[in-house]
């Protein structure tokens, strides 16, 4: 059995992944962690997630539980990622990481602090949605520069980072195979008397409601007609399922920085 560690257990992909976790033929849930004041920490990590106690209780600090684990999974926000990561490569403990909303400095310490064990790292972990990376690439170089491109991304209204860490990755995936530098050409909602749209800009737009599990479109449009690359999440067990995946691949792997397509085999 793979032993795991699930950080933020009490958020909606924590609980998700640690049943998945509970129900998974060759991981174990040995541990689990949450945010300094949750009502959670103290609690049998079993119990929390409606299950039997499991004698193992939430805590504050992953070092006081990494021992015995072999992948920690993390979902939660970039300062608490940080922290977590030192810990592993300390502990020599691979990682499988989903937060998003990183500061380019925040994620070039981040990669720093994780050379000395295998870690993935994505934005999505839906299969589906990393083989939609691949195929907008493809789309943006094969329709090049007579298509505008525009991306619609949708989510809950609690997530609190926009444009989500997919819509940055299908912008990116579009710029690339237009030979496009996303940084120079992106546009982030469009308000006021903005002018007349240029041939090279990518439009990126949020929308946060209800709760919307995730909701990706990627338009090009040309007059006379326009494609539309679509994906939806109807669960979160799209992501969590994704993630056990990425966990069972950094158990395997040799040091190093990995994402969904190395674990999928389709970079």
């Amino acid at each position: 059995m793979i032993g795991t560690i699930v950080c933020g257990l009490g958020g909606q992909m924590g609980q998700r992944l640690a049943n998945l976790i509970c129900q998974s033929d060759d991981l174990e849930l040995v541990g689990a962690t949450e945010r300094a004041g949750s009502p959670l920490l103290g609690r049998d990590i079993g119990e929390v997630c409606g299950r039997a106690a499991t004698g193992r209780q939430v805590s504050g600090d992953l070092s006081q539980i990494i021992s015995g684990a072999q992948v920690v999974i993390d979902f939660t926000m970039p300062e608490a990622t940080l922290a977590h990561s030192a810990v592993c490569a300390s502990a020599g403990v691979a990682m499988v990481v989903g937060t998003t909303g990183m500061k380019p400095e925040q994620l070039d310490q981040f990669k720093r602090a994780v050379q000395p064990i295998p870690c993935v790292m994505a934005p999505n972990y839906s299969t589906a949605m990393n083989v939609l990376f691949k195929l907008v690439e493809e789309a943006a170089r094969i329709l090049g520069d007579d298509y505008d491109v525009e991306l619609v991304e949708a989510h809950h209204h609690l997530k609190v980072d926009a444009p989500s860490g997919s819509a940055l990755r299908l912008a990116e995936a579009a710029a690339r195979g237009l030979g496009r530098n996303l940084a120079e050409v992106a546009v982030y909602g469009r308000q006021g008397q903005v002018g007349k749209r240029t041939q090279k800009e990518i439009g990126i737009h949020a929308i946060r409601a209800g709760d919307i599990a995730g909701d990706h479109t990627v338009l090009f449009a040309t007059p006379g007609e326009y494609i539309e690359l679509r994906h939806h999440a109807t669960s979160r067990d799209a992501f969590a399922r994704g993630a056990l995946r990425a966990a069972r691949f950094a158990v395997q792997a040799k040091p190093g920085f990995y994402d969904m397509g190395n674990v999928l085999g389709i970079s």
